[in-house]
């Protein structure tokens, strides 16, 4: 059934057009993600489409109800704790003003979600949520009966909630068929196809090009009549000469038609995409880059971590991960300000990328930012700034003025181009697009040194980490591997549990019917009360693995 359609929509900003689309339908099972570059319209296109926003030209159309999770602040409504707690498990929330802001993210989204809506949109929804609230709303999502239209940077999100997606590109949007996986698969062999036809092309009007100058060649040629000639001779040599020229001309008039005739393929655009270096630095020798013990961090009555001791070594690549309130931040911060118990090697030069971009002055433009600290001319922050996409004059733009996702590139120039040879990564990719991340991913994975990255980007952390410090239960886990493979052994570690506990159950049945058949006929010599208090013992364990099921 539709459920919503837009029609000539256009939208300029300034001059420029960002948005052309002729006719778009959206269907009641769509589940829908939109993607595209930093800037390309994704949030406009939204805004539109639920109505928020009004197009230059055009109309949208929307059959039913719906709802919007945006990334805009709007007020909040403490009063929906019934159902935040039943989403997310938070209750007695009072004080809007001291949420946090993956608080504020839950309570938005609780308040934004009503499952009377034909139609869900969904902006960004997973901000400032850690891993464990992102599965929640993963499931909530999957549960919401409608149909979903929704903007992530999150790719396991869209693969496991999308079954189309939207491209915009230059304005315009094409629709691809299955999740984001199937939609990189179309996009990669859709190029391929255009490649293979272009060079088809290409080669075809070089032949025929070739063939018209060589005729052209011979044309030119052809000798005329030798002054030495008879006047019989020279009639024949021109008669002959002219039937030739008259050949010649046809071919050459049959050359031009087939180049003209000959179907324009034009040569596939590359699509702007984010590439970024970390030039070669100085090398640390030391094998323990940073080492702590003893370490304890608590805010007013409230123990974020007690005596946790780490250690990272040279050429770790490691994933500090939790849920919000365990502290990454506050680590992080006490690993790159060298806290009281944390020690880091002298020679450490550390690259410390913040979520709060403080490292960027509002008054400086970029150029002027980058070049603070960098060891490197003009030319090189130059070269770099334009494979980040900011080309000729974009450099003198001001940092007040820029994207949220540009400005996270532009820290990322700062913090590359000094003198480093330590990253630590706060929440690197939020703002950024999805092609921006996996430019970042390519980086990381390539990168030799020693890298210390907090991330909810479940994708992310898996491409490039290979080992997981977990902040649970006010203490600091190790664990060595990747996320996948922690979520595998985690997985197995818990059905394992659940059969032996499954085991237990099956035990215990058998002995609460055979006491229970002693209590309805007890021998003389049987202690009645001594089994009717093993009876309400072995109910209480009972009670506590009834729902363990093997699987």
């Amino acid at each position: 059934m539709l459920k919503l359609e837009g029609l000539n929509i256009k939208k300029y900003y300034g001059d420029r057009l960002i948005l052309d689309i002729k006719d778009l339908k959206i269907y009641s099972n769509d589940r829908i993600g939109i993607v595209g570059l930093n800037g390309s319209g994704k949030t406009t296109l939204m805004d539109i489409l639920s109505k928020s926003k009004t197009p230059d030209e055009g109309v949208v159309k929307i059959y039913g109800n719906h709802s919007y999770i945006t990334q805009l602040e709007h007020p909040l409504d403490a009063q929906l704790n019934s159902k935040i707690g039943s989403f997310f498990n938070i209750n007695n929330i009072k004080d809007i003003k001291n949420l946090s802001g993956g608080e504020k993210t839950k309570l938005k989204i609780a308040q934004s979600i009503d499952n009377s809506s034909d139609i869900l949109f969904a902006d960004e929804p997973t901000s400032n949520l850690d891993m464990k609230s992102i599965k929640i709303l993963e499931e909530i999502l999957k549960a919401f009966d409608g149909c979903l239209i929704l903007i992530s940077h999150d790719r396991h999100l869209l693969d496991s909630l999308c079954n189309k997606i939207l491209e915009i590109e230059n304005g315009t949007v094409k629709e691809y068929k299955g999740n984001y996986s199937d939609y990189i698969h179309q996009k990669r062999m859709e190029i391929e196809r255009q490649k293979l036809e272009y060079e088809k092309f290409s080669k075809e009007k070089q032949r025929l090009e070739k063939a018209l100058h060589d005729v052209n060649n011979k044309a030119s040629s052809m000798k005329k009549a030798p002054s030495r000639m008879g006047i019989s001779e020279a009639r024949l040599h021109k008669g002959f000469t002219s039937g030739k020229k008259a050949k010649i001309h046809q071919a050459t008039n049959s050359l031009k038609t087939r180049i003209e005739k000959l179907e324009t393929t034009e040569k596939p655009k590359e699509s702007a995409k984010t590439l970024i270096d970390i030039p070669s630095a100085s090398k640390l020798r030391s094998k323990v880059v940073i080492r702590g013990s003893k370490i304890s961090k608590s805010f007013d009555n409230k123990v974020l971590f007690k005596d946790i001791d780490l250690e990272i070594k040279n050429g770790d690549k490691i994933a500090l991960i939790g849920d919000n309130g365990t502290g990454k931040t506050t680590l992080i911060n006490m690993i790159v300000s060298g806290s009281e118990n944390i020690k880091t090697v002298p020679k450490a030069k550390i690259a410390y990328f913040s979520q709060e971009l403080e490292i960027l002055d509002d008054k400086d433009t970029i150029i002027e930012s980058v070049m603070k600290n960098s060891i490197y001319n003009e030319t090189f922050v130059r070269t770099l700034l334009a494979r980040l996409l900011f080309r000729r004059d974009d450099v003198y733009k001001t940092i007040k003025v820029i994207s949220g996702g540009e400005k996270v590139k532009t820290a990322f120039a700062k913090i590359f181009l000094q003198d480093m040879n330590l990253v630590i990564l706060d929440e690197p990719t939020n703002y950024l697009d999805i092609h921006s991340i996996e430019s970042l991913e390519d980086v990381l994975k390539d990168y030799t040194g020693t890298l210390l990255v907090a991330s909810h980007d479940r994708r992310f952390i898996d491409k490039v980490t290979n080992k997981l410090f977990i902040l649970e239960n006010k203490n600091l886990v190790v664990y060595n591997g990747n996320y996948s493979s922690y979520l595998d052994n985690k997985r197995n570690k818990i059905n394992k549990e659940n059969k032996e506990n499954y085991r237990r159950l099956l035990v215990l049945q058998n002995k609460l019917s055979e006491i229970n058949s002693r209590l309805s006929m007890p021998s003389k010599d049987e202690d009645i009360e001594a089994l009717d208090r093993e009876f309400n013992i072995i109910i209480k364990e009972i009670n506590s693995l009834k729902n363990i099921r093997p699987k």
